[in-house]
């Protein structure tokens, strides 16, 4: 077995486990719609943490269930569906935001003096990390990862999944279809 230490050093992705109890536990900080949303919406559609802090409010279309992903890097931007659930914590997030105290500029998430940075998020994930009982630092780019990992053991084409996630080349997305186990599935069955 690795040590701890090693472990940590490795990990680069939330087991759906893990992801599930990083998820409650967004829920039940100061901020907990705002967190609960911001986490949520950076899994199930791998933004980087640039990309999650620089959403725009005219990106978000509640009617038609739609978010404009634009991605950085030069990277693939794409509109991608909001599920229920997403659709739900963002309504919740942005009731409070209008009732608060939170300045309204034209960015989604956004903390008590504007804009969230990347260095809010970063602390962030690793509090609400602490708070799930993790052993290793969260970071925003680990969820990115467990979204492209969690495609790819659903059995989803790389190409997809490569369209999905904006990658340029399909190099970048292959780490998670090279390891999905659902790509071994019946291969002694006859």
């Amino acid at each position: 077995m690795k040590p701890l230490t090693a472990y940590r050093k490795a990990k680069n992705s939330l087991t759906d486990t893990e992801i599930k109890q990083f998820l409650l536990a967004a829920r039940k900080g100061a901020h907990g719609a705002r967190d609960f949303a911001l986490a949520l919406l950076a899994y199930r559609h791998g933004f980087r943490v640039s990309e999650l802090i620089d959403i725009r409010m005219e990106e978000v279309d509640l009617q038609m269930a739609r978010i404009h992903v634009r991605r950085l890097k030069g990277s693939l931007t794409t509109e991608h569906p909001i599920e229920g659930d997403e659709l739900r914590a963002i309504r919740a997030w942005l009731r409070i935001r209008e009732e608060s105290k939170f300045t309204h500029p034209p960015h989604l998430f956004v903390g008590e003096h504007g804009p969230m940075t990347r260095q809010a998020v970063n602390y962030l994930f690793e509090q609400i990390g602490k708070r799930a009982g993790l052993v290793f630092k969260v970071r925003p780019h680990m969820l990115r990862h467990s979204c492209g990992y969690y495609l790819a053991n659903k059995g989803f084409d790389t190409r997809l999944i490569q369209d999905y996630l904006g990658h340029q080349n399909i190099h970048h997305t292959v780490r998670y279809t090279r390891t999905a186990s659902k790509r071994f599935e019946g291969l002694w069955r006859k």
